[in-house]
């Protein structure tokens, strides 16, 4: 039997990492346009609050979370084993990202739980889980 043949990734492997890509560069889309002061202006006041109360270093956490996981998400559909390190510093950067948001969770503004959903859970779970895969997709042999 060829082993070619035996570890050829899943049809699901590349929608994955098709959808991971697409998902972390919406993320350095987002990151990008928050260093626009104009695009700034133009969110709700609760975005602008976060972003204006964001220290550095959660900016920089920010950094790493999109930039990592973009560069993850390359790196796993060119089925290369530093996906795992990519994704693995991607998820320290969402979670350390989230330090100050939970913060401002509590002040005055008002925060829908959509927005919740989406500026804290979501990330989380997606960043979890693409490390998690990519550890699965080692132990397949999918990626080297």
């Amino acid at each position: 039997m060829n082993d070619t043949n035996t570890n050829r990734p899943h049809i699901s492997f590349w929608m994955v990492g098709a959808l991971a890509l697409i998902w972390n560069l919406m993320g350095v889309m987002n990151f990008v346009g928050q260093l626009n002061p104009n695009v700034v202006t133009a969110m709700p006041e609760s975005h602008q609050a976060i972003i204006h109360g964001r220290p550095a270093w959660a900016t920089i956490a920010f950094a790493i979370a999109v930039f990592g996981g973009t560069l993850g998400s390359i790196l796993l559909l060119l089925k290369k084993m530093m996906a795992q390190y990519c994704f693995l510093a991607s998820l320290i950067g969402v979670m350390a990202q989230m330090i100050p948001n939970m913060r401002l969770a509590k002040s005055d503004i008002q925060y829908g739980l959509f927005e919740i959903f989406m500026m804290m859970v979501l990330p989380l779970l997606v960043a979890a889980f693409l490390a998690w895969y990519t550890s699965r997709t080692s132990d397949k042999g999918w990626i080297k």
